[in-house]
């Protein structure tokens, strides 16, 4: 998997200042639905039907509802990168209907537009996990249905702990840190945890945040700076002194560490295995990975995750119903949604979905599914369109506070005053 795929797959894009402006709200949005919503024919947009990796598995789904159901399916597809520009311009304009594919941190742009259907009936009767039906969901509608839904959260290596003497995995941040310290002494190169220190993707360290228990976002005021999300960036800048963190390094820094078996803890979305794999000149790390849920600061607490995923929407106009009920079908029927998993491997939403054979014999997913994403929340900044820079300005202060530039703070207040300039 190259560097495109895996933000692809991660949903990490950086979206230029078209883009945003394309997501702001849209006054003319609202009124009544335009053209036929009981029309036979909709229209489907995915940019996985621009991926080689899945649009054999997504095209299997369209064709399959369109001959049970008796309708045309008008499908379009537009690369990753530049989906979300592409989308919104064109539903601003009118040239897009039906149903579409959305990553979960995109849903707040397109719903501030308002001119997406709310999909309750569909969700209520589709039998998603609460997570997952929580992922589609933006002030108070049910504006997407779940189409995968998984988590960044922690992997580890169980032979680099088990050489290092560690037994078990941690389920404390003092445990973790004992964790670390042993595997530091290992030396050779290996990094305790390869967390994220450079700017990029620094984002990694609001999940710390909420376990040290900050909220990040109060209502409509920035939390970040409260004492909480200082006593994290402090933590986190201990670790980074105390060389059990390193410098400079991402998500893909990160997994190149991980597979060459340098690192015994790392943060990735579930697509890691798979990604590791690929890269690993071991080809038996894979049966050395688990997920853990993330250390939390005392016995009892709730392990914190981000949500990741992707959800189908509907545009409420022509076509509307028949799009609705192949949301439907595409993200809660058994059958279709395990064999999407066996094709693709990414994770149903659906109770039945994840208890199928072919998604429940797949050890490594449930695990995830059990320890990571059941407790996994959304990111709160993603209800404004600018949450990538808002993201950003956490990021860079908290780099500022790594390399001795600043206190945590100093650095956490500087951020959260710029941030409120970008809750838009």
């Amino acid at each position: 998997m190259n560097r495109r795929d895996a933000l692809r797959m991660l949903g990490l894009s950086t979206l230029g200042a078209t883009a945003l402006a394309a997501c702001t709200p849209d006054a003319s949005g609202g009124g009544a639905p335009k053209g036929d919503t009981a029309a036979k024919t909709f229209g489907f947009t995915s940019w996985s039907l621009n991926e080689e990796a899945q649009k054999g598995a997504v095209q299997a789904i369209v064709d399959a509802y369109a001959t049970a159901k008796q309708v045309k399916v008008d499908t379009a597809s537009f690369p990753y990168n530049e989906y979300l520009n592409q989308v919104t311009l064109k539903l601003r304009g009118g040239q897009v209907s039906g149903a579409i594919q959305l990553d979960i941190s995109w849903l707040g742009a397109l719903a501030a537009m308002g001119k997406l259907r709310d999909l309750s009936p569909q969700a209520a009767k589709g039998g998603y996990t609460e997570v997952a039906r929580s992922s589609g969901q933006f002030d108070g509608k049910q504006l997407g249905l779940p189409w995968t839904t998984g988590s960044i959260g922690l992997i580890a290596n169980t032979d680099l702990l088990k050489k290092a003497g560690v037994d078990g995995l941690p389920s404390t941040i003092e445990e973790f840190e004992a964790a670390l310290e042993k595997v530091g002494k290992l030396g050779g190169g290996v990094v305790p945890y390869a967390a994220a220190t450079k700017a990029a993707q620094l984002k990694d360290i609001l999940p710390w945040m909420q376990t040290f228990g900050s909220p990040l976002l109060n209502g409509e005021e920035i939390a970040v700076g409260d004492d909480a999300s200082v006593a994290t960036v402090e933590w986190y800048k201990k670790l980074y002194d105390a060389k059990l963190i390193a410098p400079d390094v991402d998500r893909f820094d990160a997994r190149a560490l991980f597979a060459q078996g340098k690192a015994a803890f790392y943060d990735d979305a579930i697509i890691a295995r798979g990604v590791v794999s690929s890269q690993a000149p071991d080809k038996t790390l894979t049966e050395k990975m688990a997920p853990l849920a993330r250390p939390v600061l005392k016995a009892g607490d709730t392990p914190r995750a981000l949500l990741w995923g992707h959800v189908i929407v509907v545009v409420d106009g022509e076509g509307g119903d028949a799009a609705a009920d192949f949301a439907s079908f595409a993200t809660s029927d058994t059958a279709t949604v395990a064999g999407f998993f066996e094709k693709v491997k990414l994770p149903p939403t659906t109770t039945a979905g994840l208890a199928d054979p072919k998604v429940a014999g797949d050890t490594f997913t449930t695990d995830w599914t059990e320890k990571i994403t059941k407790t996994a929340t959304p990111n709160p900044f993603w209800r404004y369109a600018g949450y990538a820079q808002i993201e950003s300005t956490i990021a860079e202060q908290v780099q500022a506070v790594l390399v001795g530039q600043s206190s945590a703070k100093e650095a956490l207040a500087k951020a959260a005053e710029t941030a409120k300039g970008l809750q838009k």
